[in-house]
């Protein structure tokens, strides 16, 4: 479809008009009737003064950044809070001093710090678990069962969604029928020491499009709180 002249000679017009508003933004105080002159339309239907519009636009624009500021300071006090719980979880191992009490106050840190409702440690070191810790246990780096967590331990970042009804068996037992997302953060220091499992009965509360900074950095806490002991 081709453009009449007409139309092309309408834009070049409006083009010419807009450059020459941009060069001399003082055409208006030098021509003020033709600020009451002047209508445009309304989404009302209504035409409205240049003036009206003006203040129009004004008003969107200050709602559009009120809304943002709302959310730029919604998200700074996240993030203050999720700072106050991550020094409240490296101080509770920082202060365990056994590796009986670091495995409990990670257990203990996860449930009343971030709400998690499983929390679950699959560790590879033979002896790592004696067997009184209910949410710890120990399994062989070639466990048949960690076949499918390879390229999480190779990638060395959490991931979080959803798993494969054998994964989620495997890592919460009894307990997986309530699980609905997980959370999985591989524990490495010099090697693979083992791997941390999170589960929300909420299928939203972790999912692949969240953010894993703060997993990770508890994960690191944690490896080098088990690398210690």
């Amino acid at each position: 479809m081709t453009t009449s002249p007409a139309a092309k000679d309408a834009r070049s017009a409006d083009a010419d008009i807009a450059a020459y508003l941009r060069e001399h933004p003082d055409f208006f105080v030098r021509n003020d009737e033709l600020l009451t002159q002047l209508r445009l339309p309304h989404a009302s239907g209504a035409a409205v003064s240049l003036i009206e519009r003006q203040v129009e636009i004004l008003r969107d624009r200050n709602h559009a950044s009120d809304a943002r500021l709302t959310e730029l300071v919604k998200i700074a006090r996240a993030n203050e809070s999720l700072a106050v719980k991550i020094q409240r979880f490296t101080r509770r191992l920082m202060r365990a001093p056994t590796r009986r009490e670091v495995l409990a106050q990670i257990e203990r840190g996860f449930r009343e710090d971030f709400d998690a409702a499983e929390v679950v440690l699959l560790l590879f070191e033979a002896g790592a678990a004696n067997g009184k810790e209910r949410h710890v246990r120990q399994v062989a780096a070639n466990d048949p069962n960690l076949a499918g967590f390879e390229t999480l331990m190779t990638a060395a970042r959490p991931r979080c969604g959803q798993v494969r009804d054998s994964q989620r068996d495997f890592l919460f037992g009894t307990e997986s029928g309530s699980v609905g997302s997980v959370a999985l953060v591989p524990l490495i220091s010099d090697i693979p020491l083992g791997l941390l499992a999170l589960g929300s009965h909420d299928r939203e509360r972790f999912h692949p499009g969240m953010s894993t900074d703060f997993l990770a950095q508890l994960g690191e806490l944690i490896s080098d709180a088990l690398a210690r002991d």
